[in-house]
């Protein structure tokens, strides 16, 4: 795991902190708002930094993905035989994630499991996932770090890699994540941390990303 005096990418003036590094894989900390993929809007994204991770033909790639609006550790492989070994151990369900959250209000319970399959809807404002016996299965395990003046402080532990899982489930648990306009009342950065991960692959990968700018004065006044 990287040390406080992390490298940096930059490009675009914007610069991405390296949070692990070896031969066959690397770990970002995305910052909020920048997508992963470049979209038909144009603008920055995470691929717009590969030509600084390597320059071999046979990557980088990006191992998963996360959300535009979520920060925190995103795994690229720099290798095919990296990329492979990685998607076989997310498929598998081997892949180690932590999420923190700050969230409306907070579950009564201080720890329980979403088991709550999820499928996409698309409507003339947009696409949304929803939670029906329908949809593809997904399970988050959570607990509540801490709770203060109407707001909680989760981690959660998805199982599975549903798009929007953890952002879907909190909704469903009643405590939509702050600044979440899809699935809570928005009003503001969307307060979500891809905490940390790990991937059982051989040599293995662990990253933790800290907490971003945006998140600290709530978590601060929820203890961290």
């Amino acid at each position: 795991m990287a040390s406080a005096a992390r490298p940096r990418l930059s490009t675009w003036g914007m610069e991405i902190p390296i949070l692990f590094r070896n031969p066959h894989f690397v770990v970002l900390d995305k910052p909020a708002g920048l997508k992963v993929h470049a979209g038909p809007g144009g603008g920055p994204s995470v691929e717009d930094w590969f030509p600084h991770l390597s320059r071999r033909k046979d990557g980088p790639w990006l191992a998963h993905r996360l959300d535009a609006d979520t920060s925190g550790c995103l795994v690229v492989a720099l290798r095919k035989a990296a990329l492979v070994a990685a998607q076989a151990a997310f498929a598998e369900g081997r892949v180690a994630k932590t999420y923190w959250a700050v969230v409306h209000g907070g579950p009564k319970e201080g720890e329980g499991v979403v088991d709550l399959p999820l499928r996409r809807v698309t409507d003339p404002s947009g696409w949304r996932m929803v939670g029906g016996a329908s949809g593809d299965p997904a399970v988050t395990e959570w607990r509540v770090r801490a709770r203060a003046e109407g707001l909680a402080w989760l981690e959660l532990r998805p199982r599975t890699g549903r798009t929007h899982q953890v952002r879907a489930h909190c909704a469903a648990l009643g405590c939509p994540i702050v600044g979440d306009a899809i699935y809570g009342a928005g009003g503001g950065r969307l307060m979500l941390l891809a905490r940390a991960i790990s991937l059982p692959v051989n040599p293995p990968v662990s990253a933790e990303a800290p907490v971003p700018p945006h998140m600290r004065a709530a978590l601060d006044l929820l203890g961290y």
